[in-house]
Order: structure tokens, then sequence, then C-alpha cells
């Protein structure tokens, strides 16, 4: 056996690590440290740069460098020669990632994975780039060109290296610093973002922007929004197009459910064919407002088939959901998921395939073209091209369940089973929502099983939320993320079962976030804590990505806080970090819609309802289904029953002290800005009272 035929068979340190990410690089023949004190030790010691290599274990183009450079022999070597080389799973890690990849997007205009950096031993960066290729590709350095001139550089041009950390590392300092100025955000900030993505949108196939294009359905919560709030009918017909285009095209897997990543077309067509758990939450949301806004059953149907994914392919026996599953197998994109022709008359009867063909667009040479290319593979990614008849919805549910058998068959992609506070936070929320909107008791059931295995399994009595739990262990202390989705997971698991414990334990998170992240002289939440010390800078940050940022969900966990229990306290910080993100809101407003949608309902009007009486009265169930049947963003709802949760509920919302039943029939109390109309036990008054 050869000497690197050897090093590559011999497992590296990533082989005790809880990552999968990581551990998918247990076999590389660079010598791989996780990020932490060993790396930073070694590379003051020997003086040399870290290689610094981010990615996530389903990322494409993560496995793609690996398998071009980090298996290659001659790669390693060089690597290996020149750096203390460290790999970081962006997913268990997202501090370090959105420090570097901030530096990134400094230095290169954007981002991405996997991210590749190069720091000083003190971890001050000096070059950034995405993937990069094992050889120079037009114009463009590769591995074996690029490690010997730094290497170079280190060795013969130490000065102008650090003098470029030095710059920018200052940069860097600069982006989480907040201006002077502090303004106050208002319905002109509002229309601005409602006006940018209205110029962004694309009219003929959704969305908003050309290619690729991603799902960001805080985009159309937002717009839902302004439309209720304005009357603005282009607000819902932007969403309704943009829901309708994704739910039919090839970015919604129609045959196993759930949706893929992004689509790298206009047309939603041909997807990235990762699927995340946070796309699958914030989806099943959107189309769940879509639902309310609109009545339309396809946009519930859609929820319900996301769910159905979810809860089949994502959820661990124990209760909480899996991290995502990967774009590849067999080495190859999409495999899974593309048929040819020939495949899916094989599976189906004569009937079944004709309306499959012609109903979902499959051609002969196939509609999946290599990105690269453009070439024809002969395989074809399932678009639907109109609306079915029922007729044909019944015959598409035999042939898709046919369909889903035969490709189980298949080598499945591969599952990342880490599990993440965050995310699951925003699965819980999803799930509790789409119990109370459907009516359906197995989503609040799997939110409430998911939950309980966090509160075991990740909180601590007197330490952090913890961020990360794979193969028996929690670990890495929660950020800002965490705390911010968990809540808003318990805030919705209160508005779907009115138990007040769900509701005390979001006030005691949020009161935690407040201490451990709260920057309580500018306003805002940290990233990170301020006890963490193994990360560069501590950012700040209030836009909003492929998820909403974790200042603009704990805004609006803020805002809903205050109404549901009456803490002017929690509207106070609330607006603080309004103004703390103006400056940034002035300059790109629809860059910060989840955000903006706490602004609206921070400015109102907004509803608290409050029911007092026996839950299983039949006047408290009609007000529940009417609240449930209509899209009223900005109204809250508390059921205060007889009984020791009635005690509860005083306690963690005191303003629903003195709320008392009349004769015994469910009473329903409408607030506004403080202020309760007076009690009824009519719906339908109580109704016209929501809508004055």
């Amino acid at each position: 056996m050869s000497e690197a035929a050897g090093a590559a068979s011999r497992p590296n340190r990533l082989i005790h690590e809880p990552s999968p990410y990581l551990r998918q690089h247990a076999h590389n023949p660079v010598d791989w440290y996780p990020w932490g004190d060993e790396a930073f030790q070694r590379a003051v010691a020997e003086d040399k740069p870290l290689f610094v290599s981010i990615g996530y274990s389903t990322c494409h183009w993560c496995h793609v460098m690996a398998h071009e450079s980090f298996e290659d022999p001659d790669v390693a070597r060089l690597m290996n020669e020149a750096f203390v080389n460290v790999k970081v799973d962006r997913e268990e890690r997202p501090d370090v990632d959105g420090v570097y990849m901030t530096v990134c997007q400094l230095l290169t205009g954007h981002g991405g994975w996997p991210l590749n950096v190069l720091l000083t031993p003190d971890r001050r960066p000096f070059f950034a780039a995405t993937y990069i290729p094992k050889d120079a590709r037009f114009g463009r350095k590769g591995m074996l060109q690029l490690v010997p001139r730094v290497q170079e550089l280190w060795n013969q041009g130490r000065d102008e290296v650090l003098q470029s950390a030095e710059r920018i590392t200052e940069a860097l300092t600069q982006t989480t610093v907040d201006p002077g100025v502090q303004d106050e955000l208002t319905e002109a900030h509002l229309r601005a973002a409602y006006e940018g993505l209205r110029d962004r949108y694309d009219d003929e196939q959704g969305g908003f922007g050309s290619a690729p294009k991603f799902p960001s359905p805080h985009n159309l919560g937002f717009l839902l929004r302004y439309g209720r709030r304005t009357g603005e009918g282009e607000a819902d017909r932007m969403v309704e197009q943009t829901l309708d285009a994704m739910r039919r095209g090839g970015i919604h897997d129609h045959v196993g459910f759930g949706f893929h990543r992004y689509a790298t077309d206009r047309r939603w067509h041909l997807p990235h064919f990762e699927k995340m758990l946070y796309d699958q939450a914030t989806l099943a949301m959107a189309f769940l407002d879509g639902y309310q806004a609109t009545g339309r059953s396809a946009f519930a149907e859609t929820a319900r088939d996301v769910f159905t994914y979810v809860l089949r392919d994502l959820r661990s026996p124990d209760g909480p959901f899996y991290s995502a599953e990967d774009a590849d197998s067999e080495g190859e994109e999409g495999k899974f998921y593309v048929w040819t022709e020939a495949e899916i008359r094989e599976v189906l009867s004569e009937d079944e395939a004709e309306l499959a063909i012609d109903a979902f667009g499959v051609r002969p040479d196939g509609n999946y073209r290599e990105e690269a290319t453009g070439e024809a593979t002969g395989r074809n990614v399932l678009h639907l091209q109109r609306e079915l008849s029922d007729a044909e919805q019944d015959l598409w549910a035999q042939a898709r369940e046919k369909l889903y058998v035969a490709r189980e068959e298949r080598v499945r992609p591969h599952r990342d089973e880490k599990i993440l506070t965050d995310w699951n936070g925003l699965m819980i929320a999803a799930l509790a929502r789409g119990g109370a909107v459907l009516d359906d008791a197995q989503y609040v059931d799997a939110a409430q099983s998911a939950m309980a295995f966090l509160a075991e399994t990740m909180m601590t009595d007197d330490g952090p939320l913890w961020h990360r739990y794979r193969d028996g262990e929690a670990g890495v202390e929660g950020f800002l993320d965490d705390y911010a989705f968990l809540v808003w997971g318990l805030v919705e698991l209160y508005q779907a079962t009115f138990v007040p414990g769900y509701l005390t334990q979001a006030v005691e998170l949020a009161e935690a976030m407040l201490a451990r992240f709260g920057d309580l002289e500018r306003g805002g939440f940290f990233f990170t804590s301020a006890e963490a010390d193994d990360v560069l800078v501590r950012r700040k940050a209030f836009e909003d990505g492929a998820m909403p940022s974790g200042n603009s969900v704990a805004m609006f966990n803020l805002v809903r806080l205050a109404r549901l229990t009456g803490r002017t306290d929690f509207e106070t910080y609330a607006d603080q970090l309004s103004r703390a993100a103006s400056s940034s809101v002035n300059q790109v407003p629809i860059g910060f819609t989840h955000l903006l949608a706490a602004l609206d309902f921070a400015l109102g009007p907004s509803r608290e309802v409050v029911i007092v009486g026996d839950p299983n009265d039949e006047a408290a169930h009609a007000m529940r289904r009417a609240l449930r049947d209509d899209y009223r963003p900005n109204t809250v709802v508390l059921l205060k029953p007889p009984d020791a949760d009635g005690s509860a509920l005083e306690t963690v919302a005191p303003f629903t002290r003195h709320m008392t039943s009349e004769g015994g029939a469910a009473t329903i109390y409408v607030c506004r800005g403080h202020q309760c109309e007076r009690p009824t036990t009519d719906v339908h008054e109580a109704l016209e009272m929501l809508e004055s």
C-alpha cells in the first residue's frame, strides 16, 4: 500500500465528531481538525495559517470540492504542509459561518458553500472564496496553484498578509457596529418594502427576480399582511400566483412531497434537490396563511403534503426532527427524484401513465438538462403543467402511490440526522399552526412530542439552551436563533392548545434571550452570548435570508408576547430593536420583510381575544373555528378555563384576572390597545367587534 493510500484509509480526528458533515471528511488524507483550541494552538506553535473549510452534509458543491481536492493525495499533501486545516459544519456552528461568510461577501461580493477562508493563527481572515477547483480553470486558480502561492506569501510576504488581515478585520468589525442615528420605523417602511417587492416581482412565473429563485416565505407573509392592512389587491395576487407556481413546479416533490431548497431557473422547474427542515417549516406556514387568506383548498393540501413528508422522512423516533436530506445519491445530483418516460410507463397502467406524462410535462428526451452543458439527460423533473380535474386527481393519487413505492427501491439520498433546536422550533411552530388551522390533532400531537424532547434534552435548569443533539449527546451552546425560534414554537403551541405552561415557557425563554443576547444600550440582539470566546466578533444581524433572522423573529415574538401577557416591557424591547435595525432597513427594505411583518403587528390595529369558560363549550368552539377559518394575522387568542389552568393563565397574563364568565356560559372579551370591549356570549357579536 502506498503512503498516500494508507493515509487515506486511516481516519483523521474528525471520526470522533458528532457532526455528519465532519464525519464525511474523516477519511480524507487532509489532516483535518474540528474548530477549537487544539487547531488554534498548533497554528501558533507551527506559525502556519489556518485553512478553514465550512459547509454542511447535504451541500452538493461541498461534495464536489471534497471529491476533487480533499480526497486527492496531491492536494492534501500541499495543504498539510502549508496549513493547519479546520473543518466546520455551518449548521452546527452558524456563529463561525456567519462571521466568515460576511468576510467572503466583503471581499468577493457574494457568498455560498463550501466557504473556504484563510486565517492568521489568531483567526484574522486574509482570503475567502467559495468553491475552488482542483486545477486552474478559466483564469481561476485551483487548489494546486493556490496553496503554494499562499505558502510563498506567508513565508516571504508576511507583512503584506498581516496588513490585509488587519484591514479586513477592521472592516468586519465595522459591520457589527450600530450607526449612531436610530430612526423610528413607520408605515412608510412597510410601503417601501411592498414597492420593492412589486418592482422585483416576476409577473409571468411568480416569485422575485430571475434565476436562481428561492422560496423566501417571509416575503409572502409580509405581502399578505400588507394586503390586509391596505386593501392592496396586488399584494394578494403576487402571493397567490407565487404559491401556485411553487406547488406546481419542479421545486415541489410531487411523488414524495416536501420542497427542494430552491429552483435553479426562473420558472421553478429545475430544483437544487436538497430538502431542508427549515424550508418545510416556513413554506408550510406560507401555504397555511395562503389558505386562510384565499380559502383555496389546494394550499391547505400542499401544507398537508409537507407535513406528511416531514413526519414520515424527517422525524426521529424520539419525536424531534432531523435537519435535511441530500441532493445527491449514487454520486449524482437529483438521481433519486427524476424519471425517464420508460420508467413511468413501466410502473403505471396505461391510463395512469398517459395522465402523468401529459400533466407533468414528461418528454421522451427528458425535460431535465445538465446545468453545465444544457444537454438533455433523458430524465424528467415532474412539473404540474395544469390543474387536474376531480377525476384526474383520483387517478393521479393512484399513480403517485405507485411511483412512490417504485422510487423507494432506489438508493436514497443521505439524511443528516443531527437535531437542531432552532430548526425544530420552526417545525414545531408550523405543525402547531397547521393543527389549529386544519383542525388536525395529529399535527399538534407531533409538535408537542418534539417540544417535550427539546424540553428534556436541550433545556437546562441553570445553563444555556443547547443547539445541537446527535448520537445521544446535546452540545454547542445555543445561539440567538435557538431561543427566538423556540419561543415562536411555544407561542404557536399555546395558540393551538391553550395549555398555559407553553405560554409560561415562552415568556421564560424570552427573558433568558434578553439576558444572554440583548444589547440593552443600543437595542437588538447579538447572535452569540457575551461568554462566546472563540469567534472574532459578536455579530448583530437583522437581515432576513433563507430563514428570517433571529432579530426579526425575536421582535415578532416580543410583540406577540406583549399582546398575550400584557407586558409592556416586551413591547419596549421590540421598539428598541426596530430602531437599532432602522439604518439597515432604510437602505434595503425588502431585505427585512419578517421584521417589517413584526412592525405591522406592532403598529396595529391588533386584537386580543380572551375566551372565558369551559374549553368544550360550543360557543368557545365556534369562536375558535371562526378565528381559524379567516386570516387575522394580528389577532392573538387566550382561553381561560374555570380550573387550575385558569389560575395559571392569570399568573402569566395578569390582565385576564378579572375576566369572568357570564352565567356559566363561554364569554368572549375582545380587546384592543389595552382596552377591552364589553364581554359577550354571542359569537357573532364578538366577530363584529373584531371587524370594527
